[in-house]
């Protein structure tokens, strides 16, 4: 099972695929971010944002998504600018007719590394531990992203565990 993680932004939305192979280790396909220029009128970041999460589905064909749901902190505008972000993945990934989780961050940390409010660091640090890999992946929108495909597939293994 191949699953694509979307941290949501509008400067920055980071990616990440992680896939199951059929021994059950868990590896990192691709990972990185979709960057926009703030001078850039929103209209087009965020066709910019709909246009690449469109291209990773393509060039990847997961076989489903998942995408870190709104947390609102005290700046509301830049709430309104990550919720456009979220929109627009959310589009691509609903036109691609994938299945789509949404998770909170305290339930991608708790999923991760088992504490919900669990340290950026020690966010990533398990998510290079999860996946082997040699460094940390960088930037953090795309170890956020990789955390958030890691957790669904996590949830997804628990649910065929169910069905058995």
């Amino acid at each position: 099972m191949l699953i694509l993680g979307i941290d949501p932004g509008t400067a920055t939305t980071g990616y990440g695929l992680v896939r199951e192979e059929d021994d059950g280790a868990v590896v990192a396909i691709d990972y990185g971010v979709i960057t926009t220029r703030p001078d850039t009128p929103m209209p087009r970041r965020l066709q910019y944002i709909y246009q690449e999460v469109k291209r990773l589905i393509a060039v990847h064909k997961p076989d489903a998504a998942a995408i870190e749901e709104m947390f609102f902190g005290k700046n509301v505008t830049a709430a309104i600018s990550v919720a456009q972000g979220r929109g627009v993945a959310l589009m691509a990934m609903a036109d691609a007719n994938l299945p789509i989780r949404e998770y909170k961050p305290a339930q991608v940390k708790q999923s991760i590394a088992g504490y919900g409010n669990a340290p950026k660091e020690q966010m990533q640090e398990m998510v290079r531990t999860l996946l082997n890999l040699e460094k940390v992946p960088k930037p953090d929108d795309a170890a956020d992203a990789l955390a958030i495909a890691l957790t669904a597939l996590q949830n997804s293994r628990w649910e065929r565990l169910v069905d058995e």
